[in-house]
């Protein structure tokens, strides 16, 4: 059976996914997130996928357990003070995350999970920024000079 990743569009089979140990704890990670955090939390994810390269499922199941004890204890440590991180804490950083990614004010990939914990223990109670969850794409400013370069040549194709 083939599935296709809705951010990233790359195909695997699920049975190749269940065999591979790093994918099998990646989505178990993944699993275990509660609600929309689970959907927002791979999209941020994905915020750290090399730009010529795909995220490795070893990498992305490392960065997974590197947040989900904090998420599941509902507090983070920064410079050694602990902050609360309810689950509208994180909903409200991850899409924080996602709005700057689409701003394009965020360098990427990131490297660590520094800025995210960095809006966590900044948040004073303010209102969620609304985005949409399934908003994983990059915004059309950013599309490849060859997928540009191939709409220009088909604009010019003769129609029978």
């Amino acid at each position: 059976m083939k599935t296709r990743c809705p951010c990233c569009g790359a195909e695997n089979s699920l049975d190749a996914l269940i065999a591979n140990e790093d994918a099998r704890q990646a989505m178990w990670a993944v699993a275990q997130i509660q609600g929309d955090i689970g959907k927002l939390v791979m999209q941020y994810i994905a915020l750290f996928r090399p730009s010529k390269t795909t995220l490795t499922f070893d990498r992305m199941a490392k960065l997974l357990n590197e947040i989900l004890p904090d998420l599941q204890r509902g507090t983070i440590t920064r410079e050694r003070v602990d902050y609360p991180a309810p689950p509208e804490v994180w909903e409200h950083a991850l899409r924080e995350m996602l709005i700057k990614r689409n701003s394009g004010s965020l360098k990427l990939p990131l490297r660590s999970h520094g800025y995210l914990y960095e809006v966590i223990s900044s948040w004073q109670g303010q209102g969620l920024q609304t985005l949409p969850i399934q908003d994983c794409r990059l915004p059309e400013k950013e599309v490849s000079k060859t997928l540009l370069g191939a709409a220009a040549i088909n604009k010019y194709k003769v129609k029978p």
